[in-house]
């Protein structure tokens, strides 16, 4: 099993910005130090608690500052530009990152952000995978594109200047292009299977009961399957928020209150998930259920603290972790999701026991 890192963040929004812009691009040079495999970046442009408001342009801070973990947008929201703009940004990134880079793409899911872009009462699913398609036509093709959508058009064919390069938008540098990389939340995702249909992989949200995410990995096999693909479970990635300390009280203390940094972020997200319900389809609070039929009175900020966080000495996150597979299956990758540093000493020996004494431990147990 393999070790990634997801910072969405999450911060305060009392904090000074330029501290945990800082901060996040820390914990993405420590998880490089540390040999993670994959770091992903969220974004969102009108949520001060979730500032990164372009993944793309964070990830450039990070190009001469990492070496070997690939970096990853987490995601870009395709509803919220021209594919135009994903497409020739995501082509630079990719070579100034030499290949390093993995393209994770979603619809958005923020209703500020939806509204502010005319989204809000939309298909934005649809809108989504015109905007994917057509960044793969401009990858796939030549000037002067002519693409045209519902959402969107791309022609350089009045202006286009052949031999001097005007009109041509740049490719990126793996081919045919990045690999593409999505979320699963719901369970029992149509859309989980179709995407793997495509070629592409996926990340299970960290805050989806291990019971639904199990059925993310069941649709994503079930994808490939149905279009003649390996049906290879260690493709498949799982996002966990995880608190490793030296000892077992400090780790509850820190991962368990409702008080602490944990406690804000799921606050925070249980508060955005029962209020998206006013605009779009909603799963809350069943995504929070540790069992399916989980009365609603039962789901709450403490029930989701000590269901879905794994914090302890790194034998127990180690036990802790190898449960979960037997509970989702044989899934590849495991994503630590960063949270607020309130003790950036704790937030960093975490990262580090996470690294260097639970992984070895969850591999010796797994035979891997």
């Amino acid at each position: 099993m393999k070790l990634g890192l997801f910072i969405q963040p999450v911060h305060p929004s009392t904090r000074d910005y330029g501290e945990v812009l800082r901060e996040d691009q820390e914990a993405v040079i420590l998880a490089d130090k540390l040999g993670m495999a994959e770091a992903y970046i969220g974004e969102h442009m009108t949520d001060l608690m979730e500032p990164i408001t372009s993944c793309l342009l964070f990830i450039g801070t990070l190009i001469n500052r990492t070496f070997q973990i690939k970096l990853a947008s987490g995601v870009v929201n395709l509803t919220s530009y021209h594919p135009v703009h994903v497409a020739a940004h995501v082509a630079m990134i990719d070579h100034l990152l030499e290949g390093r880079f993995l393209f994770g793409i979603g619809p958005g899911a923020l209703p500020t952000d939806l509204e502010v872009f005319g989204n809000l009462d939309i298909d934005k699913n649809e809108k989504m995978v015109e905007a994917i398609d057509h960044i793969l036509s401009i990858w796939a093709g030549e000037a002067p594109y002519n693409l045209k959508g519902r959402y969107f058009a791309t022609t350089t064919e009045r202006t286009m200047i052949k031999e001097i390069g005007q009109g041509s938008i740049p490719k990126p540098l793996q081919k045919p292009h990045p690999p593409i990389v999505f979320t699963a939340i719901a369970p029992h995702s149509q859309g989980v299977s179709a995407a793997a249909e495509r070629g592409w992989t996926g990340i299970s949200s960290n805050y989806v009961q291990a019971h639904w995410v199990a059925t993310h990995l069941h649709k994503f096999l079930e994808g490939r399957r149905n279009a003649g693909l390996t049906e290879d479970p260690s493709l498949w990635r799982v996002a966990k928020s995880i608190f490793v300390a030296d000892d077992e009280s400090t780790a509850c203390r820190y991962a368990k209150s409702e008080s602490g940094p944990f406690g804000s972020y799921f606050k925070n997200i249980m508060s955005k998930i029962e209020n998206s319900k006013k605009y779009m389809k909603s799963y809350g609070p069943v995504i929070f259920k540790s069992h399916p039929n989980q009365p609603d009175s039962e789901v709450n900020l403490q029930h989701t603290l000590d269901t879905q966080v794994i914090a302890g000495t790194p034998e127990q996150v180690a036990e802790e972790i190898v449960k979960l597979r037997e509970i989702i299956g044989s899934f590849g990758t495991l994503i630590y999701t960063a949270h607020d540093w309130v003790d950036p000493s704790l937030s960093r020996r975490s990262m580090e026991l996470m690294a260097k004494e639970v992984m070895p431990r969850v591999n010796t147990a797994l035979g891997e």
